[in-house]
């Protein structure tokens, strides 16, 4: 047996010395070390020694273990060196090399539309509120006089939570909440937000949008403010020779109501393909706020009065760019998106 260990230990001695990498290094040791090596192997055989030998040839396995063992830790550590070496030859990096400029993202159309929106209103002396995106039926809706059968609600493919909570359809609710917190101070601002509506997704509508509203509330506001107001908004947004019109309409919340054209910007109103020859362009609706919904919120309709207007984000965007088909401005893509850097 003493033969064999000697056989075995040379062996190993010669093919841990041929090795190149730490993987058949590995192997090796595998080979002579692991629970089914040669070496262990022996281990398990003393058994079948008299008890005279088995001591010694135990010694003797053991010891052929440790020398194989501190040799192969020895030319691991020689490896290491050596692919490590090799590893800083082949990645060295160049330092002369012009650096990796990172690619820069641009501010989403949608967003440079909105915040073009709210600095306008902003220099015009108008604050931003903010409010839920899912809100109660009554701020939705009963607030703004819309009655729990008043047919403006088909106009409105609602998404509900429950009887009560909704995926807010406008920005509107926000106006009411705004209206029930400042009661009585005079109130001037504009809502700004994302809205849900039961849509489905084609190249002028989607279920979700955003919309930007509009609400002055003080004593002796005039209908003549409103109309200053959006001329001034469509001038700052479109051009300063643009003009509008108003034609009317009805919305529960407003009376009397308007919608609000702009002069076409393609043929300043003369009548081409981009406005269906028409001159004219929509941009929003707007109106005095119902006296039901001023007391609703608790102002006397007697002695305050005040407009409301709103806008779809995406609606001014696609007039603004020229875009024909609002889910462009949904769908990420980068060569889209890299035209309003």
């Amino acid at each position: 047996m003493q033969d064999q260990i000697d056989k075995i230990l040379t062996q190993a001695m010669e093919k841990i010395k041929q090795v190149e990498n730490s993987k058949l290094l590995d192997e090796i040791r595998v080979q002579f070390l692991g629970k089914k090596g040669e070496l262990t192997s022996l281990l398990k055989n003393l058994g079948s020694l008299s008890a005279e030998l088995r001591p010694k040839m135990g010694a003797l396995v053991n010891e052929a273990k440790q020398k194989v063992e501190a040799e192969i830790e020895k030319m691991k550590q020689i490896i290491i060196a050596e692919e490590m070496k090799m590893k800083f030859s082949t990645e060295r990096i160049d330092v002369t090399l012009p650096g990796r400029v990172p690619k820069r993202g641009y501010k989403h159309p949608l967003r440079i539309v909105q915040d073009e929106i709210e600095e306008i209103f902003l220099g015009m002396g108008f604050e931003i509120a903010e409010g839920p995106e899912i809100d109660t039926d009554y701020h939705n809706f009963k607030a703004l006089n819309f009655g729990d059968d008043h047919p403006a609600r088909d106009e409105q493919d609602t998404l509900y939570i429950d009887d009560n909570l909704l995926m807010r359809t406008h920005t509107s609710p926000v106006q009411v909440r705004t209206m029930q917190q400042k009661h009585p101070d005079p109130i001037r601002v504009i809502c700004p937000g994302r809205v849900f509506r039961r849509d489905t997704i084609d190249a002028t509508h989607s279920p979700q949008f955003h919309q930007v509203e509009g609400l002055i509330v003080d004593k002796g506001v005039r209908f003549s403010d409103l109309i200053g107001v959006l001329k001034l908004f469509a001038q700052k947004m479109f051009g300063q020779d643009r003009e509008i019109r108003l034609r009317p309409s009805f919305f529960p919340f407003t009376e009397p109501s308007a919608e609000v054209d702009v002069s076409c910007m393609m043929c300043g109103g003369q009548g081409c393909s981009f406005c269906g020859k028409t001159g004219w362009l929509e941009i929003l609706g707007s109106g005095a706020v119902h006296p039901n919904v001023l007391k609703m919120s608790g102002y006397d309709p007697e002695i305050y009065t005040g407009y409301a207007f709103g806008m779809g984000v995406e609606r001014i965007a696609l007039l603004k760019y020229r875009i024909n088909d609002i889910r462009l401005l949904f769908e990420n893509d980068v060569r889209f998106l890299h035209q309003f850097k």
